[in-house]
């Protein structure tokens, strides 16, 4: 049944579903999973997937549907919302289906954005254990990230107190790290623009080795990057080894397998390789895992998560971050060439509210109520804006991918305003579906539903954006012109200075290239909205996750680290002493 979501807040709604949520055991039954498959975790479970994926190994792969949006206000449209509509949806059609998203990080879900939980009646369940730690992989990568940065510093102080006799005696080689050249970093999982730069190691020679450092969020960890394109422990354990913590005097990487720590990380780890199980409002199965964040991460669900789910499942719908043009091209480029999987349908999310914003509408701040522009009718900001949406259409049919726009439907949104956008997107060869699934759950997202069923059913001519044996500067170039619309690249001195270092190495030739940009606008500058012509994308830096495989172009000025907003959502959350219930989650 649909709850009335112009009433209810969302921990309420979620509160009253919770009430039927499955167990692990009868989701073992109706899912039917062998007992040894299924874990529990209070209420919720893991799957263990190297069984699952071995019993089912010689099942065909279901449909394989991925959810993306346009470029959003900083309220963000709705993705994991019409992911769990589109999920409600084809569960009310009779359809064998799951989803696999994201684990919310405590950065947004305690600051201006709130908990990745979907709204209304297209919500995960249950909404207090998937919004404050569910079963702790953000916390195993935050203590597996933070040990290799303590196996670093404590390395670096020694190397420092002993001479190379007494390293030996205690069983430790010098590995003559380079401090001005440290890579790795410290991580927490909320937004600190406080921790952005730090000096650690302050007092005396045993008070560890003194340095300039920082702090990211925990969900950009490179062992995030790991988990969600690990195909099993082996894989996991392996990765993990060959991460790049810095360099030496001679410029030689330092790895944590050099520091001995790469074991230990992956004890940490050990468990969060397995999916976790939750559900929708409606009851349909969600898997969990890896972590958000496209613009700075690789910000998809996990190719874990999607092999089984295309075992078990007839549709499976997994979640992309942000927009097409960061969120999906990392899902095209990246994800599926390390999965090999290819993707039937990409549902692109948008609202009549963000294409108004890229017409020239006002700015959008959150926690501000919305300009009246947003709640009436303005067919002339919406035409304007409408630019943004086409944009998106042909990023994904750059793929083969078939497009279908969803019209996440806000009760403002009149007649003529949707009619508008539905021709648009139809005249670019797109289907288009309006879905009311916040407002009525599964019934109000048949039509999306059958949108999306009805484009499985078409041919897909998949296709890569560029090969890997393209160079690292090249395929940049290439991002940049054809999927965010700039007219070029510049670069700094030192970022062109790496990338020509990372062509001219054998060792990086089939590396991914995971672009890091503001996901606010298809540039680099956040403030630039609808389509933005006569533009250079500036890249200032190049990272490399060497154990994800990944060399990870900087632009603009975006950071590793988001800031607290002066009113964030942890002022609002509070527990009820008398029954221990979590109130005011978004």
């Amino acid at each position: 049944m649909a709850y009335d979501a112009t009433k209810l807040k969302d921990y309420q709604i979620a509160e009253l579903a919770e009430a039927n949520m499955p167990t692990p055991g009868q989701w073992r039954e109706k899912l039917g999973l062998e007992k040894d498959e299924v874990i529990p975790y209070g209420r919720i479970c893991k799957l263990d997937f190297m069984k699952i994926i071995d019993r089912l190994r010689n099942r065909p792969n279901g449909k394989y549907i991925n959810v993306t949006a346009i470029t959003p206000t900083p309220l963000g449209e709705g993705k994991t919302t019409t992911t769990l509509g589109l999920v409600e949806g084809l569960g009310k059609r009779g359809m064998n289906v799951g989803a696999a998203i994201r684990q919310p990080s405590g950065g947004p879900t305690m600051n201006i954005k709130g908990t990745a939980a979907g709204g209304g009646n297209a919500l995960a369940i249950p909404m207090t254990e998937f919004s404050l730690g569910l079963t702790g992989d953000i916390n195993d990568i935050m203590n597996a990230h933070n040990l290799g940065m303590v196996a670093l510093n404590a390395r670096m102080q020694h190397e420092r107190n002993y001479s190379d006799e007494e390293l030996a005696k205690r069983n430790l080689r010098r590995l003559d790290i380079d401090p001005t050249n440290v890579q790795w970093n410290w991580v927490i999982d909320f937004c600190a623009q406080g921790l952005r730069k730090i000096i650690m190691g302050i007092g005396g020679r045993t008070d560890g080795y003194m340095m300039e450092s920082k702090f990211n969020i925990a969900v950009s960890s490179e062992l995030m990057a790991i988990l969600a394109v690990a195909r099993d422990l082996q894989d996991l354990r392996e990765r993990i080894g060959k991460i790049i913590v810095a360099y030496d005097k001679k410029g030689n990487p330092v790895t944590t397998e050099d520091l001995e720590v790469a074991g230990a990380m992956t004890a940490f780890m050990r468990n969060t390789i397995n999916p976790t199980l939750i559900s929708t409002a409606e009851y349909q199965p969600v898997l969990v895992h890896a972590g958000p964040f496209a613009n700075i991460a690789i910000g998809q669900s996990s190719i874990i998560a999607d092999r089984i789910a295309l075992k078990m499942f007839d549709y499976h719908v997994t979640e992309s971050g942000f927009a097409a043009d960061i969120g999906f091209e990392k899902f095209w480029n990246v994800k599926c060439r390390f999965s090999g999987l290819v993707p039937n349908v990409s549902v692109i999310t948008t609202t009549i509210r963000a294409l108004k914003m890229h017409g020239g509408g006002p700015k959008v701040v959150p926690g501000r109520p919305l300009p009246e522009e947003y709640t009436r009718q303005n067919l002339e900001l919406l035409e304007k804006g409408i630019a943004n949406l086409l944009h998106h259409i042909n990023i994904v049919k750059k793929s083969g991918v078939i497009p279908v726009v969803c019209i996440n439907a806000f009760y403002t949104d009149t007649k003529e305003e949707i009619a508008m956008v539905r021709r648009y997107a139809e005249q670019a060869g797109a289907r288009c579906a309006l879905s009311e699934h916040w407002l009525k759950g599964g019934e109000g997202a048949l039509e999306l539903a059958d949108a999306v069923i009805d484009a499985c059913n078409e041919k897909v001519d998949f296709k890569y954006l560029y090969p890997l044996e393209m160079p690292l500067r090249q395929r940049v170039e290439l991002i940049a012109k054809e999927v965010y619309g700039a007219d070029g690249v510049s670069w700094t001195p030192e970022a062109e200075a790496k990338a020509k270092m990372f062509e001219s190495n054998p060792a990086y030739a089939d590396f991914a290239t995971m672009m890091v940009k503001t996901h606010l606008s298809l540039s680099h500058d956040p403030n630039l909205k609808g389509v933005p012509k006569g533009w250079v994308l500036p890249v200032r830096d190049v990272l490399v996750f060497a154990g994800a495989k990944f060399l990870c172009p900087m632009t603009g000025s975006i950071m590793m680290m988001p800031g607290t907003g002066s009113d964030p959502a942890f002022r609002r959350i509070d527990v009820d002493t008398t029954t221990g219930k979590v109130l005011g989650l978004f």
